[in-house]
């Protein structure tokens, strides 16, 4: 892994002049799902190319975002009535990444302003868009913060402040944990530099998350043949029933 870090280095070197700029690097563009998948982690390392020496203030920062393909949420706010929990409001959340992960040199708000937040839309907030709520809610953004809580808890959303890793001013690293429970899909990495809060380059590309083996059967069945793939899971269900049935009726001899 040095070798391949120092490599960046040395291609940057090499790249004609121009101002900062991210060269990546990736451990792997690909992370397969089978029956024992239970996470993965992927390492994300580059070199930063420039033109001249490095200003010493202020510092160069990076953040490095990661996010699953998006799909709409409905939230609902529970009240206790008469001894039972039941749901009173609900708020369409339009747009939320399925997983999102960010990971900074330093500490979000020293690396970056609230004006270049709002543009790129990097904080875990701002990646969540388009609450659409009722009228009579004024509080719409507690249910985008339940949906964050929610999905932080679950370790679907990650703020790893302090995890990247950055020698020299150019060279860095980090490692992004991904868990068990993941959307097939594209994941769209990118990778922000920044100076002062301003972000002075940026790069993009894609982590491809897929299904292999009998889980990628189980799934293409279910989205083309979903009558057989019904079928199939009724037969299994009762022969599942038989089968515990027949079980314990030689236990009771």
């Amino acid at each position: 892994m040095r070798a391949l870090i120092l490599a960046l280095a040395l291609l940057a070197a090499a790249l004609p002049a121009a101002a900062e700029k991210v060269v990546l690097g990736l451990s792997s563009d690909t992370v397969s799902i089978n029956t024992n998948f239970d996470g993965s982690e992927i390492l994300i390392f580059g070199a930063v190319k420039r033109d001249g020496p490095s200003p010493s203030e202020p510092r160069l920062q990076v953040i490095v975002t990661v996010a699953g393909p998006s799909e709409s949420k409905t939230v609902r706010r529970k009240e206790k009535r008469f001894g039972i929990w039941v749901n009173k409001d609900a708020v369409e959340i339009d747009s939320a990444p399925s997983f999102y992960a960010v990971s900074t040199s330093t500490l979000l708000g020293l690396s970056l302003s609230e004006t270049e937040d709002v543009r790129h839309k990097i904080s875990i907030p701002r990646a969540i868009r388009s609450v659409d709520a009722p009228d009579d809610i004024s509080d719409s953004e507690t249910f985008a913060d339940a949906l964050i809580r929610i999905k932080s808890k679950a370790n679907q959303y990650q703020l790893n402040e302090g995890t990247v890793s950055v020698d020299e001013q150019t060279l860095f690293r980090t490692t992004i944990e991904l868990p068990a429970a993941l959307t097939e899909g594209e994941y769209q990495t990118r990778i922000f530099l920044t100076r002062g809060g301003q972000v002075v380059s940026q790069y993009e590309t894609s982590i491809y998350v897929r299904k292999v083996g009998l889980e990628r059967w189980l799934y293409v069945l279910s989205r083309e043949k979903a009558f057989l793939y019904g079928l199939m899971s009724l037969a299994i269900a009762v022969f599942a029933g038989w089968g515990a049935s027949a079980i314990f009726g030689l236990l009771r001899r």
